[in-house]
């Protein structure tokens, strides 16, 4: 068995998660106690309690994503000792998870970093100028690409996420988001998805988050990582400390990798995904590019323990 634990991103999120585990797990309740100080506020109660809109928030949201998948990380590592991945991979906030997993952060550096980033991407747009779509169907991602430029007239459009086959989200100003839908609907897109963001991810609209991001990351303190983490921005395994912070700083405004991410887990031979965090959206993505993998996730107690027994089957 080769195995890569996965960390998912915005979107994941929902009411209440993560509250089971820390019923069920000293070490994942010390992951919501350690997110409590770090943010200065019982932050658990927005993840438990929310209301949604609070929760759906990009500066609580960010956090919350990441202290649900870093205390679902640290159950699985209590329930299976000696766990080795050989490889950790996140999506886009994700990754900050995973650098966590790896000790190449600390998870009160990262917890806070995460709701500034979230901040900084939320002020880099004012709600309504910008807009993401999801675009199903088109398995080039070259179709998109010229959808895009076919789309953009002076302004920004471009691929965000390019997730799966059949799956690339688009970002940019929300008027020539529009214009590339009906542009890939022309070129074969079957289904397009305007996704309710409060702002243009991952696109060239963020760099003014990623200005104010970047000496944030420059101050925090970082270790080689435990397991190479693949990057969103280049699909390299990230080995040594030096190579954190820029490719966290140019993962703002820059497009998210996953398929190739994933297809590059499946040529190391990678044959066992684990979804560590809330929902189970990257083992949905992971089963359209190959569905020979062992995906198993954890969000909760249950999922935990089918986990574990599949890991010794």
């Amino acid at each position: 068995m080769k195995l890569a634990v996965l960390f998912p991103g915005q979107a994941s999120q929902f009411v209440g998660m993560g509250k089971t585990l820390a019923e069920a797990f000293p070490e994942a309740a010390a992951v919501f106690d350690e997110a409590d100080a770090a943010l200065g506020e019982p932050f658990r109660d927005v993840l438990w309690n929310g209301p949604e809109a609070r929760l759906n928030l990009t500066e609580n949201t960010q956090p919350g994503v990441l202290t649900v998948s870093i205390a679902a990380w640290r159950a699985l590592c209590s329930a299976r000792p000696g766990l080795e991945p050989a490889f950790l991979a996140g999506h886009s906030l994700g990754e900050y998870s995973a650098l966590v997993a790896a000790g190449a952060l600390s998870f009160g550096d990262a917890v806070r970093t995460v709701r500034m980033r979230g901040r900084f991407m939320q002020e880099a747009v004012p709600v309504g100028v910008g807009a993401m779509a999801a675009l199903m169907g088109l398995d080039d991602p070259e179709a998109v690409a010229e959808a895009c430029r076919q789309a953009s007239q002076g302004q920004v459009v471009s691929p965000a996420n390019d997730n799966a086959p059949g799956q690339v989200v688009i970002a940019g100003h929300a008027e020539a988001v529009a214009r590339a839908v009906e542009a890939a609907k022309a070129l074969g897109c079957r289904k397009a998805v305007m996704l309710p963001v409060s702002a243009p991810f991952h696109c060239a609209l963020m760099a003014p988050a990623r200005e104010h991001l970047t000496p944030v990351l420059e101050a925090l303190a970082v270790s080689d990582p435990r397991w190479p983490v693949v990057a969103n921005v280049d699909v390299r395994p990230t080995v040594s400390a030096p190579e954190i912070r820029p490719k966290l700083s140019a993962q703002v405004d820059s497009p998210v990798r996953w398929r190739e991410t994933l297809l590059f887990l499946k040529a190391s031979g990678v044959d066992t995904l684990i979804e560590a965090g809330p929902g189970t959206v990257l083992c949905g993505l992971a089963k359209r590019v190959d569905r020979d993998w062992r995906l198993l996730n954890v969000d909760g107690p249950e999922s935990l323990e089918k986990t574990i027994a599949a890991l010794a089957s």
